[in-house]
């Protein structure tokens, strides 16, 4: 779908009951080193440097920005998709400063800010893990201060990392993510699917086996009927503007390679990756977000917490896939006290 056929179809779909996001909580007095970016090779642009990354097939360059300062928790955040933005992530404006987080935003390659390649074989998962490495060295980032926070698609690429290079890692952030994505097809299957309007459900899977995933009236199916309810529990007219960026701008050529047309269960390149086995073998901090009206079954994700051998399972009983945005108060305080918590040897 092209991005303005997306815009449209968003603000034209129907509404699901309203549910408005609890305030954060007021904002404790910062320090000044909060605030303070003397030295930072950054400051002339607000925080944004454009990190160099070799890959097989060149060098690319990707965008990253920094917020804050904190010598001890430094957060890393992987936007979803595959090939979304980081702009959805722009709510954790409202909650990190105010707890004295520092993180960064960052643009993957493929997606909107940084650099897009067309060579296919770019797109798979050794290949992104090394990509993601190659940034926490560009920035400086170390076990002693680095949180790797990955929602959704980067869920599975925070994942990966901490199996491949979790001896770099202070702690480790799941959000809205399973450990295997044949579970996550099954309970769309068995749960999701059900649930919906089953003429419309009819509908979509005649779309799909034709494979016009661009046709305008897919995703008009697909908004009021399906996420509304599990991706983003807001009527569309009123989603959020980082998110509607973020949609706006998303790279269908990568996404639908690796997930496939829609959230709606996966069926790319990503179909058969199942890490449930090797949960064990993570042993850094780590917290696992579900929803429970989530694409992602939440007591599957609960499940991850218990497998690794340090977890915490963070429950949004609001919330959806986009739960920090219908459960944000939930979400972020989750978030937040897990980080004070690692980094005061409280976990």
């Amino acid at each position: 779908m092209t991005q303005l056929v997306l815009a449209a179809c968003l603000l034209a779909a129907a509404a699901c009951a309203p549910s408005t996001p609890a305030s954060p909580p007021a904002a404790p007095a910062q320090t000044s080193a909060y605030l303070d970016n003397t030295g930072r090779a950054d400051v002339l642009s607000g925080g944004v440097r454009m990190i160099p990354i070799h890959t097989p097939k060149g060098d690319f360059r990707v965008w990253t920005k920094r917020v804050g300062n904190n010598p001890r928790i430094k957060v890393l955040l992987l936007h979803g998709g595959p090939a979304a933005t980081h702009e959805y992530f722009e709510a954790a404006d409202s909650y990190f400063p105010q707890a004295e987080v520092e993180y960064y935003y960052y643009d993957q390659l493929g997606s909107a800010y940084s650099d897009q390649p067309k060579d296919l074989s770019l797109w798979d998962l050794p290949r992104f893990v090394d990509e993601v490495e190659q940034v926490r060295t560009a920035l400086g980032l170390t076990k002693d201060n680095f949180f790797l926070m990955g929602h959704s698609w980067g869920g599975i690429l925070a994942m990966e990392y901490a199996l491949a290079h979790q001896a770099n890692l202070k702690g480790l952030i799941i959000s809205n993510m399973m450990a295997s994505i044949p579970a996550y097809n099954d309970y769309a299957t068995a749960v999701l699917m059900p649930a919906m309007d089953q003429a419309v459900l009819t509908q979509v899977k005649a779309f799909e086996a034709k494979k016009q995933y661009e046709d305008p009236k897919y995703m008009e199916l697909l908004i009021p009927n399906f996420y509304v309810h599990h991706i983003l529990r807001l009527p569309a007219e009123q989603w959020p503007d980082p998110v509607m960026r973020a949609f706006n701008k998303l790279n269908r050529e990568i996404y639908v390679l690796m997930q496939g047309p829609s959230e709606m269960g996966a069926s790319g390149r990503l179909e058969k990756w199942d890490r449930t086995a090797d949960l064990k073998d993570i042993t850094v901090p780590t917290l696992v977000v579900g929803a429970r009206h989530d694409t992602m079954d939440p007591k599957h994700m609960e499940m991850m917490s218990k497998a690794v051998a340090k977890g915490r399972y963070l429950y949004c009983p609001n919330g959806s896939h986009m739960a920090m945005y219908d459960d944000q108060a939930t979400y972020f305080n989750g978030v937040t006290s897990f980080l004070k918590d690692v980094d005061a040897g409280r976990f």
